[in-house]
């Protein structure tokens, strides 16, 4: 997930320095991104509610009718103008670089592996692809840290999503008309299925 920046309030001489900087990280990778932009709009209820209370509990009859203006002004100007929320996204997608070995053309080909026999085949076959996605993932984790450094580098803000925040995001994706859930997790996504 990576953070906003409010390009129009920069000089043109830090647009250039930004512009040029995004296209020198763009030509630095040799892995294809996809960009997501994901907007939502606002819902303000709980806002206003919160409004609402705070002005019951304010003792000032100032401050009351301050808050009950404000709390109109915000609830006329939503009805009015769409409110959104904009969230970016960098995918960096996995896609190994290494030619296939003569182990993984086995896989496919049986008759090449003609030597090995039953349970002996089966540990070999398991323990090479544990070791392909060891070296797999450690790739995918370099291409993500060379995406982050990138980005920093031009003042943006970037977190790797963890797996709770995955699912949770997901949810929001196909479940736009729900309030957002939070504290999903792995075991909550996993009963569900």
């Amino acid at each position: 997930m990576v953070g906003g920046l409010n390009f129009a309030l920069k000089s043109e001489t830090e647009q250039n320095i930004i512009t040029s900087s995004y296209q020198n990280f763009l030509n630095s990778l040799d892995f294809p991104l996809q960009i997501i932009i994901h907007s939502r709009k606002i819902n303000i209820e709980k806002y206003l509610v919160d409004l609402e209370e705070r002005g019951q509990k304010e003792q000032s009859a100032l401050l009351q009718s301050q808050i009950g203006e404000y709390k109109e002004f915000v609830a006329g100007f939503v009805k009015e103008n769409d409110i959104m929320a904009k969230t970016f996204f960098i995918i960096v997608p996995w896609a190994p670089i290494a030619l296939p070995s003569k182990d993984t053309v086995s896989k496919f080909l049986p008759f090449l592996n003609k030597n090995k026999k039953g349970g002996a085949a089966e540990e070999e076959a398991a323990r090479q692809q544990q070791q392909d996605f060891e070296q797999n993932l450690s790739q995918l984790k370099q291409r993500v840290g060379q995406v982050v450094e990138g980005l920093r580098a031009i003042d943006l803000e970037a977190e790797v999503l963890n797996d709770e925040q995955l699912i949770e995001l997901y949810y929001n994706f196909y479940n736009p008309e729900t309030i957002e859930k939070k504290g999903l997790s792995l075991e909550n996504a996993g009963a569900r299925k």
